[in-house]
């Protein structure tokens, strides 16, 4: 496995093997980023994951200073399940001089996340076309725990014509079903503990909304058994998957998305599922 840190050495590495699959990180790798990576194994001559925690995406007020990280037990991990290239720029090798050219996201990025993170999206859409200019892939792989930003990459993929192909992968989960994320690393014991309940509301929220329950009722009844425990709810709500918009009575195909904080950790999830086309007793419509 190669560690590099520049562009140029990079671009000298990857020139005479075009067909890669990349996997952006932050790093802190656990094993939803190995599974990322797993994916991608497959799909070209070599993997590329870069690890980089960019500050851009990061609000004035938010982790950026104490987010993990952990670069040398990262490369061990990623060795370990044969990854071709780590690619770890300092932030004077993304950033050379201030970043005057960003990319605007567009409406998709001022809902959910975006109405309470200003600006992340930005953030995450310029570094991610950064890292797509010095890596060249000819595919990207990402994981659906992150929903609302892989409808923002996957728009920007198809509205700036880049020729890269977008993988999305299944959240990965803890046996108790909370997703995982390098932010659990935050949880107190009380509060790991107590973590899977996001996930177990969103699962009431969605099989509620299957059954023929309003929306708007089944989104009151997961905030509110979500801040009788302890939560600080920023979110509980039902979209509709292709643009995040709120549902009308012809879409099907929906997402509940949530974000909380438990503490000091602020944590989101999402989970797919089917509204039948009529109310039926015989199945909740998950998918």
């Amino acid at each position: 496995m190669e560690l590099i840190h520049t562009v140029a050495e990079l671009r000298r590495y990857l020139s005479g093997a075009p067909d890669n699959v990349f996997v952006p990180t932050m790093g802190a790798l656990h094993e939803g980023h190995l599974r990322l990576v797993e994916e991608a194994r497959p799909r070209g001559a070599l993997t590329v994951v870069s690890i980089f925690v960019n500050r851009m995406q990061f609000g004035p007020n938010e982790d950026f200073d104490r987010y993990p990280r952990t670069l040398a037990e990262d490369c061990a991990k990623l060795e370990a399940i044969d990854c071709d290239v780590v690619f770890a720029p300092d932030e004077r090798e993304v950033y050379p001089e201030p970043q005057s050219f960003s990319v605007d996201p567009g409406p998709i990025a001022t809902v959910l996340e975006g109405a309470v993170r200003p600006g992340h999206f930005r953030g995450v859409a310029t570094v991610v076309l950064k890292l797509f200019n010095m890596v060249q892939p000819k595919a990207a792989v990402f994981g659906k725990k992150d929903y609302q930003q892989c409808r923002v990459l996957e728009t920007m993929v198809r509205q700036l014509a880049l020729p890269v192909d977008i993988i999305l992968a299944e959240t990965v989960r803890a046996a108790d079903g909370l997703a995982l994320s390098s932010r659990n690393k935050y949880l107190s014991p009380d509060e790991r503990a107590e973590a899977p309940r996001l996930a177990a509301e969103l699962r009431r929220t969605a099989e509620a909304v299957a059954r023929g329950e309003s929306i708007e009722t089944a989104e009151k009844a997961a905030h509110a058994a979500l801040a009788a425990h302890g939560w600080r709810v920023d979110y509980v709500t039902v979209r509709r998957r292709t643009d995040l918009a709120p549902p009308t009575a012809h879409d099907h195909e929906l997402v509940v998305l949530g974000a909380a904080r438990l503490g000091s950790t602020r944590l989101i999830d999402n989970l797919e599922f089917v509204r039948p086309f009529s109310p039926s007793p015989s199945g909740s419509g998950l998918g």
